[in-house]
């Protein structure tokens, strides 16, 4: 399941929303039935209906939780104490299911949800937040010159993003997170190289 920021759902709201996430991260928009989220929600359809639309807007409401969560584990991260460096090595070293891949770049890779402007809405926005948090962090660094000065912040937020979503793409392809560790050890001690 996502991470402890949500305690356990008690509404039929929150369990319909908590088990699409779940369904979303590991079928896909597609792969999600109603009747698949009523099973895992203990939620009857009438109940699912009474609450939401449709499976768009459950599936648009899930999207959304993911969204938030995934921006703020990153910014307790990068808003936290320490140097530049230190908030980005930790932002990367942070704990993940590797395996699993990103509950956010998973999405990208659904042509259904790619194809709607509202339920791609959420996962633009928070990985375009996440970019500029990881540069206005990189810039912190360069200001303070911990960091070389002719790194570009912008190109480095991409970088630590494609880092993490291609490590995660990698290590589901090899079955371990071997793949994944690498990235990131290269990607650091690149940011300390002169």
């Amino acid at each position: 399941m996502y991470s402890a920021v949500m305690s356990t759902p008690k509404t039929t709201s929150e369990r319909l929303v908590e088990a699409t996430r779940e369904l979303l991260w590991e079928r896909g928009y597609v792969g999600t039935s109603p009747k698949a989220v009523q099973q895992a929600a203990g939620a009857g359809q009438g109940s699912m209906y009474h609450h939401f639309a449709g499976k768009q807007e459950l599936a648009l409401a899930a999207i959304r939780r993911t969204a938030e969560e995934m921006g703020a584990a990153a910014e307790a991260v990068l808003g936290g104490e320490g140097s530049a460096y230190a908030r980005i090595e930790a932002y990367l070293l942070r704990e993940r299911e590797v395996l699993r891949g990103c509950p956010v770049g998973r999405l990208t890779m659904d042509p259904e949800v790619i194809a709607d402007p509202e339920l791609r809405a959420p996962v633009e926005e928070v990985l375009g937040r996440l970019r500029g948090r990881l540069a206005g962090v990189v810039q912190e660094g360069l200001d303070s010159g911990e960091l070389r000065g002719s790194l570009d912040p912008e190109e480095i937020a991409a970088a630590v993003l494609a880092t993490v979503q291609g490590g995660y793409v990698l290590a589901r392809a090899t079955g371990s997170r071997a793949p994944f560790d690498s990235a990131v050890r290269g990607l650091l001690s690149l940011l300390t190289a002169d």
